[in-house]
């Protein structure tokens, strides 16, 4: 049983990576740089 929770656990940190390394090649560092943003400054925008 820890055998396929282990491997499902790794399964789906590899799929996040994946998607981390997919959104990060596809779009330019000021487009990350906004979207990492957007919690720091999720209170100005309920103002």
């Amino acid at each position: 049983m820890t055998f396929f929770i282990f491997f499902g656990d790794m399964l789906v940190m590899a799929f996040m990576i994946g998607v981390a390394i997919w959104f990060s090649s596809k779009s330019n560092d000021e487009e990350i740089s906004h979207i990492a943003r957007i919690p720091l400054e999720d209170e100005d925008y309920h103002g």
